[in-house]
């Protein structure tokens, strides 16, 4: 651990052993990039190959300019996701998934492709849930 606290990667030879159960291991940085939504679908839009911003908000709906900014900027800081700019006017910028990015591309397909086909499974879930008196819960949940 370094002076602030955080888990730091052992300079020894041996492996870090990482565990996302720990408060401060820094893996569930990671894993909070990866499970956000705007992260499975960028990565999912740009395993068709290199696209300009433009045409990756166009594809995914919903997403504001801001967001997409902040969720490509993490993610090429994170290292998925390379940024190419293109000396012209004005300037051209293309993402492209790197080589770490595209390990992500099958894992995050699962989850998009498991949440299309049982959204419907979901819904009807919620509207049972909603439906059902929860004012005789308590605090904790259990009555």
């Amino acid at each position: 651990m370094d002076t602030m606290g955080t888990m730091k990667p052992s300079p020894s030879k041996q492996a870090q052993v990482w565990n996302v159960y720990d408060a401060q291991c820094p893996t569930r940085l990671v894993l909070n990039r990866i499970a956000d939504k705007w992260t499975v679908l960028v990565v999912s839009s740009l395993e068709g190959g290199t696209k300009r911003f433009s045409t990756l908000r166009r594809e995914i709906g919903g997403v504001s300019q801001k967001m997409l900014t902040q969720t490509l900027r993490g993610l090429e800081r994170d290292g998925l996701v390379t940024r190419t700019i293109y000396p012209s006017v004005p300037p051209k910028v293309e993402y492209s998934l790197t080589p770490l990015g595209r390990t992500l591309v099958s894992l995050l397909d699962a989850i998009r492709v498991w949440s299309e086909t049982h959204i419907e499974e979901v819904l009807k879930a919620q509207t049972m849930y909603d439906s059902t008196d929860t004012s005789s819960l308590g605090s904790n949940g259990i009555t």
